[in-house]
């Protein structure tokens, strides 16, 4: 049984630590089950099978992730807009999530990676 993320912020911790040890699963497991998620760059990913199978691929490369310290969480109801400043060169990641009935919060909307035009 993995772990659950209690408070918003919990996700990015767990995506890092499931990456690393290269859960596509349980990365997928972060998200709702219709969640959307723009990655690779100028695409979308939709559903959690969806999810999974991208994550299968980028993970098969074994990539390391450094966890990146959280920009403070806005809460509305059960709705959290969380994000993080990249030390990638990326100019911003993002990630609406949802309270879950259990009490638990999953990923709905992410954007990993967001450059704005030049």
């Amino acid at each position: 049984m993995r772990d659950k993320a209690r408070e918003p912020e919990d996700l990015t911790r767990l995506f890092v630590e499931r990456s690393n040890a290269g859960d596509a699963e349980g990365v997928a497991e972060l998200y709702e089950p219709d969640a959307v998620m723009a990655y690779p760059p100028g695409e979308t990913t939709v559903g959690r099978p969806a999810i999974r199978a991208l994550w299968e691929e980028v993970l098969s490369h074994n990539p390391r992730f450094e966890p990146e310290p959280p920009l403070p969480t806005l809460i509305s109801g059960d709705i959290a807009l969380t994000a993080t400043p990249p030390k990638d060169g990326t100019r911003a990641r993002a990630q609406v999530a949802r309270r879950q009935p259990d009490g638990t919060w999953l990923r709905l909307l992410d954007q990993p990676e967001f450059r704005p035009p030049e």
